[in-house]
């Protein structure tokens, strides 16, 4: 052989050596990464190819699929009351990423996920039966929120104290899903929800955190009794009428002028809102001990899962004392979600004992057989003592007996509340938020509700925690206790 074939022959070898070099490490080092890349089309036909499992509210699915017309993505998702629902489920598209319960539980609805594999599966090799997301919303209470909210831009959250399930997760203004799961029409529903400045793809209740306002005092009220403080809620306070912030010449306000704010006790300061009391006791107690109790009830917490991830509610931290006092009255840096909010009433109700909220009991495989329960799962942890716990439900149940919350009163039923009315924009010049946090209690079963509405035809003058939030919680606190 002479050397001109010898050099051809080696260098061609080399060149087979570098082809698979090549094709080992794209098969074995890239295939994972180009197997998950979103634009593989491969991904999309591989989910759409069956129908999907289903997301089941109150014993029936909410959720379904439909045969497609044409095309390589043979199913498509549909949505049964789909605006209702749409904060709970989200949307699995063929054109987008999934969201809320479709994304958390992709591999599950899809038939991907490893603890769906039986024997049989993994020698065909063949995709298993998908699985089911079983939630613990309550069809009545879901309803009874989103029909009361209306067209008010807004949320509510709707928790059972006890076990922790939550019963409501609604925002409005809501949108259908189904609108974007057909890759066909998807892109034109996205550029309209996108578009909308009322922002219907925002998740409300677990995902915009906003000021509480006065809601927040419960907080303040809970450190100051835990701490030593004040002994009782029916203590005198030294708080004086007007306050004036630390460190400035500004008095604080109060709403009603004619309220016996002056040195008022926790519960004659939850009764009437008095801001004196709360942002004076904020300063007393110092803002370390403010975001110790915040941070008990869930504040600053930046991984809570129900399973969807929450939006961190925050209490902030390094200021001065002007600054700690209007913490105390839910303004300042202090944001929270209405799932926060509803957290707090629910650890009050259940004598200071905070279970961790979910709203996914159990997922199944499709044979129905569990493979996890999240009920059985849930955490507990002492927020407060359950003496503290009963002084503040006794002063919220005088706030809607006889105080700032009355519309939320319930025939036969135990109610305690707290209202808040949130200052937003710069010194206030933007309609203000309506709060209403509280619980309501009777034959045996029990509740906490959280509400707020950022938005409604009201007048300026006519918002307020009362006013607005009241109400809507009366009605998903009067549907959480029917029969």
């Amino acid at each position: 052989m002479n050397k001109t074939i010898r050099r051809s022959a080696v260098f061609t070898l080399l060149l087979v050596l570098a082809l698979l070099v090549r094709a080992t490490w794209v098969q074995f080092y890239e295939g994972t990464a180009l197997a998950e890349d979103k634009n593989n089309r491969r991904n999309a036909i591989e989910t759409y190819a069956a129908p999907l499992g289903n997301i089941i509210v109150g014993g029936d699915a909410v959720t379904g699929s439909a045969r497609t017309k044409g095309g390589d993505l043979a199913y498509k998702r549909t949505y049964k009351d789909g605006e209702l629902y749409a904060a709970v489920t989200g949307y699995a598209s063929q054109s987008y990423a999934p969201t809320q319960l479709e994304g958390i539980y992709q591999d599950l609805l899809n038939g991907t996920d490893p603890r769906l594999k039986t024997v049989l599966d993994t020698l065909t090799r063949e995709r298993s039966d998908p699985g089911d997301v079983i939630t613990t919303i309550d069809p009545s209470v879901q309803k009874a929120g989103y029909e009361a909210l209306g067209d008010k831009k807004g949320a509510a959250v709707a928790i059972d104290p006890a076990t922790g399930k939550i019963l409501a997760v609604v925002s409005t203004p809501s949108y259908d899903p189904s609108s974007l799961t057909d890759a066909n029409t998807a892109g034109t529903a996205w550029k309209k929800l996108t578009a909308d400045p009322d922002k219907p793809l925002t998740n409300r209740a677990l995902r915009q955190p906003l000021p509480p306002g006065s809601t927040f005092k419960l907080v303040v009220a809970a450190a100051a009794l835990e701490d030593g403080l004040y002994p009782s809620v029916d203590v005198r306070t030294d708080s004086p009428d007007p306050y004036t912030l630390p460190g400035t010449s500004t008095d604080l306000s109060n709403e009603n002028p004619n309220a016996p704010c002056e040195n008022a006790s926790i519960r004659t300061a939850l009764q009437y809102s008095c801001n004196n009391v709360f942002a004076r006791m904020a300063v007393k107690l110092g803002q370390d001990k403010v975001r110790a109790m915040a941070e008990k009830f869930g504040f600053d917490d930046t991984e809570q899962d129900v399973p969807v991830r929450a939006y961190t509610s925050v209490y902030p931290s390094d200021m001065d004392e002007s600054s700690t006092a209007l913490t105390g009255i839910g303004q300042y840096d202090v944001t929270a979600t209405p799932l926060q909010m509803a957290m707090v009433s629910a650890a009050i109700a259940n004598d200071g004992r905070l279970v961790a909220p979910h709203m996914v009991a159990q997922i199944t495989d499709g044979g129905g057989d569990v493979l996890k329960d999240y009920d059985s799962d849930a955490g507990t942890e002492q927020v407060v003592s359950a003496s503290t716990a009963k002084q503040l439900r006794s002063a919220m149940e005088t706030v809607v007996e006889d105080g700032t919350g009355t519309n939320a009163r319930i025939d036969g039923a135990t109610v305690g509340g707290k209202t808040g009315t949130a200052q937003h924009g710069e010194k206030n010049s933007k309609t203000p938020y309506a709060w209403f946090t509280s619980y309501a209690k009777a034959g045996g079963k029990e509740v906490a509700v959280a509400v707020v509405v950022e938005q409604s035809n009201a007048a300026r003058s006519e918002v307020s925690g009362n006013g607005l939030a009241a109400p809507v919680a009366k009605a998903v606190m009067s549907a959480a206790l029917k029969d």
